[in-house]
């Protein structure tokens, strides 16, 4: 861990297109402000802790229940593919054999 000190106004830079400035130190607080691009995630510890504890959580309720929608869904999609070309081939066959006529 890189261990720095800081004064109000000063900044840290990170990576070319990171920000930090030293905004305000009040006793053992210390208020920051961060310049990073739109597509660079920034949260406080215990908010992304809390993320990951619901994505984890969610990944466990997925249930055998849920898988089986799903591979029904998936059935569901096969079976309409399959009559959606039957009825293409069917279609198909009718046009030539009226150009045979």
């Amino acid at each position: 861990m890189l261990v720095l000190t800081r004064k109000k106004g000063q900044k840290l830079i990170i990576a070319d297109n990171i920000e930090i400035t030293i905004l305000e130190t009040r006793g053992d607080s210390v208020k920051i402000g961060v310049n990073a691009p739109r597509d660079i995630s920034i949260f406080r510890e215990e908010i992304y802790e809390e993320i990951k504890k619901a994505n984890e959580q969610a990944i466990q309720e997925v249930t055998a229940s849920d898988l089986d929608k799903f591979l029904d869904f998936n059935q569901v999609q096969k079976d309409i593919s399959a009559d959606y070309i039957n009825k293409i081939q069917s279609f198909t066959n009718k046009i030539d054999k009226s150009k045979e006529k």
